[in-house]
């Protein structure tokens, strides 16, 4: 390694500290301003609660055993719906690949189904399929898989024409083109789809939650908003950030694994 090279990382490094520095500075100075601004009674804690009362009502739903119930139950829901959706369309978008016929087929239906409102069918599914953890992971799913579809079918499109063509010149077969050039290809795409659908796993699983849930985060803010304890309102929203960031931070793992194998 040349000490050019040397020089090169550490500045990369150094780099790399002073952003994560700078994320850690931005959010303790906004706890820390958060927390002034309910002591000094600028802002009405009734309202917007406070860190200090964030705490509190964590540490009141831990000693009542509540905490990881409900955490466990959305963590659960958004991970199952996170994967079926994830599989599932990305299965469907490798039919639809495969079969231009097909594509031509289902494409309007494709693009009626992307424009419909979720939360509509949301009664419809409960009724259908019954209230409970299926019906919250089905909406968290139907959420998550029309996206994953449309992404990853427009990444398996875009493969170079000109490889396909070099391939099928040697003779390969449509299921190599798949597997030695098409998924490999679209490895970045998969990354970005994983990246979209943690946070839609969320979203899709709050919109469940708030149409029929007995627990769970989504559950605890309805019941809080409900009945004006909008203390809980704030920290199941703040729990909720944290179990999103750390499932986002395993797919940046993920990502980062993929590339280092990739090398």
């Amino acid at each position: 390694m040349t000490n050019e090279h040397k020089k090169f990382l550490q500045m990369v490094k150094k780099k790399n500290a002073e952003v994560r520095l700078a994320q850690i500075g931005i959010l303790v100075a906004f706890v820390g301003i958060w927390e002034l601004a309910a002591r000094t009674e600028l802002i009405d804690t009734f309202i917007t609660s406070s860190p200090t009362r964030i705490v509190n009502t964590i540490v009141m739903l831990f000693e009542s055993g509540q905490l990881f119930e409900h955490m466990g139950i959305t963590l659960l829901e958004a991970c199952l719906g996170f994967v079926i959706a994830t599989m599932l369309g990305s299965i469907i978008a490798i039919v639809l690949w495969w079969s231009q016929t097909l594509r031509r087929i289902l494409d309007p239906y494709v693009v009626v189904l992307n424009s419909l409102p979720k939360i509509a069918l949301g009664p419809l599914i409960i009724i259908w399929i019954g209230a409970g953890l299926q019906s919250i992971v089905m909406i968290c799913v139907l959420i998550l898989i029309i996206i994953t579809v449309i992404s990853m079918l427009n990444a398996f499109l875009e493969c170079d024409r000109d490889k396909i063509q070099l391939m099928k010149s040697m003779g390969a077969n449509k299921w190599q083109i798949l597997t030695k050039l098409v998924l490999p290809s679209s490895i970045p795409a998969f990354i970005s789809v994983l990246k979209i659908n943690v946070g839609m796993s969320w979203v899709g699983v709050i919109i469940g939650e708030y149409l029929v849930s007995r627990a769970g985060l989504g559950y605890l803010i309805v019941y809080g908003s409900a009945v004006f304890k909008l203390d809980l309102v704030m920290t199941s929203t703040i729990l909720l950030c944290i179990l999103a960031g750390g499932m986002y931070l395993l797919v940046a793992w993920f990502e980062a694994w993929v590339k280092k194998r990739r090398k």
